[in-house]
């Protein structure tokens, strides 16, 4: 599965705050399928929706 990252953001955010989750569900809201992944390497949560024919 490929997929384009929309928006990246730092893992160690403050105890209760959720800005990757709260991003994917303002994408769901208008459309997107974006769904929140955890990239280890980098230690950051992206939000991803799947890659299309166009890239």
């Amino acid at each position: 599965m490929s997929a384009k990252v929309l928006e990246r953001f730092a893992a160690g955010g403050p105890r209760g705050s959720w800005p990757a989750e709260e991003y994917a569900a303002r994408r769901r809201a208008e459309g997107e399928p974006a769904t929140v992944v955890m990239d280890l390497k980098s230690d950051a949560f992206l939000v991803v929706v799947p890659a299309g024919d166009e890239d």
